[in-house]
């Protein structure tokens, strides 16, 4: 536990540095893509006065480099092949270099997978009547109970986010103000250890220093959720290639995050699979003429399937759209009847505001918004990430609001756990308490 506040620690440090040098690299590392965006810093980068860990805007730095390449050596979100994914690295990072004209020592990256599970902490310290104080702050982090959330597991977010002096609560910086008791709500994220060692010995393998990490579903939170949807509650479901990521947000704080280990790639493997087709065709059919409601019209449309087996009959078979729709409809269905269940493990129901947002390259399926609010029964947007200085027009859609998300998370984090000087005698101490029940009762 203190080794990874240590390096959790050592990488706030890293960022840091990187802000003053002017540039820090971003890195998304997903099952279909590696993005990579140079970001250029003007030195505002100061955290607005909305008090501990708000999101603050996205003023301070300009896009000056941009580039993808397809994923190679990633399943699920988590690296399966070493070699692999190192090169499609190099290759997305030396071209975002390229474009920026300068070259870049720190990286921040973000990964979806690696099985996260969120729990709710609350912990309280007396003040006696004093003004709070940053190390009333720290101490108040330290009082919180941390569940044993067992071997081989890593804290990645541990985040306040609400605090309450005496019987005032949904204060967002208690700091400077007079009380007896100061108590506080804290999230906590918690990720399979064995995948944030693999990603940072990849990007250590590529000459670069880790600034920092997070999860894809928090920071596609961040970029595709408006500012009201992040205050008064919402779901972003960022439906990638091989996963899809769910983070719940609430008074502008991630409460809750979830993985579903299926996204985009099933769908087109199903296609593979029920036309007899390579994945590449595959995934043409699919984003081609893919869809989830078949009309009259889809019976009689036909789809050149092609091929080069060099059989004449086997090359020029055609399919229907109806039989793509049909072969789509059941895996998407079951997609999003696994995020209902992880809504409702998490108590969805009982926030102020149910609007739910999806994102991410498999978000765009045509016909999911209107299938995601019949199988989630709420309120559905289809969202896109912010408009961030200098993004290339190529790297504006869904499939990449984790990417602008973590653009705005390089500039502007939100205070955790290990930003504040917690004296290591003082570690929090463990018990057990789980995050379904906790904002349900506390919000």
């Amino acid at each position: 536990m203190i080794e990874l506040y240590q390096s959790q620690r050592a990488m706030r440090r890293m960022r840091e540095a990187a802000m003053q040098r002017g540039v820090i690299a971003i890195l998304d590392v997903g099952s279909s893509k590696i993005a990579c965006l140079v970001l250029r810093f003007d030195g505002t980068d100061k955290l607005g006065d909305d008090g501990i860990g708000s999101l603050a805007g996205q003023s301070g730095f300009r896009v000056i480099g941009a580039a993808t390449t397809r994923s190679r050596g990633v399943r699920f979100g988590e690296i399966a092949a070493m070699g692999e994914t190192e090169r499609a690295v190099r290759t997305a990072l030396q071209s975002a270099q390229k474009m920026a004209g300068i070259r870049v020592d720190h990286v921040i990256a973000c990964f979806s997978g690696a099985d996260p599970r969120s729990y709710g902490l609350a912990g309280e310290v007396d003040v006696a009547g004093e003004v709070v104080s940053e190390q009333d702050v720290a101490r108040v982090l330290a009082a919180c109970d941390v569940p044993d959330y067992g071997q081989g597991r890593d804290v990645l977010h541990a985040q306040p986010v609400n605090f309450a002096l005496d019987h005032r609560t949904g204060l967002n910086d208690p700091r400077g103000q007079m009380g007896n008791a100061l108590s506080t709500d804290m999230h906590m994220l918690t990720v399979n250890a064995q995948v944030i060692q693999n990603l940072a010995y990849a990007v250590k393998r590529c000459d670069l220093e880790l600034a920092g990490l997070a999860s894809s579903s928090y920071v596609s939170g961040i970029s595709a959720l408006v500012e009201d949807e992040q205050e008064l509650g919402a779901a972003c479901i960022d439906m990638g290639g091989g996963t899809t990521g769910l983070s719940i947000f609430m008074k502008k704080h991630m409460i809750y995050a979830d993985t579903v280990r299926m996204g985009g790639d099933h769908v087109t493997s199903d296609i593979s699979l029920g036309l007899q087709v390579p994945m590449s065709t595959a995934e043409r059919i699919k984003t081609v003429h893919g869809g989830l409601v078949a009309t009259g019209m889809d019976d009689r449309e036909m789809i050149e399937i092609g091929g080069d087996t060099g059989d004449w009959e086997h090359d020029r078979r055609t399919a229907s759209r109806a039989e793509v729709i049909g072969i789509m409809r059941p895996r998407v269905e079951e997609i999003l009847e696994e995020v209902r269940l992880r809504l409702d493990a998490a108590g969805f129901d009982h926030l102020p505001s149910q609007q739910i947002v999806l994102t991410g390259g498999a978000s765009q399926i045509p016909g999911l918004d209107a299938m995601a609010a019949r199988i989630l029964g709420h309120q559905v947007r289809l969202g896109r990430p912010l408009r961030v200085h200098g993004l290339p027009q190529a790297v504006t859609g869904p499939g990449f609001a984790a990417t602008v998300g973590l653009c705005l998370f390089a500039a502007h984090p939100q205070d955790e756990w290990w930003d504040f000087e917690i004296p290591v005698d003082r570690y929090p101490a463990r018990s057990f308490k789980r995050a379904v029940q906790w904002f349900r009762d506390n919000w």
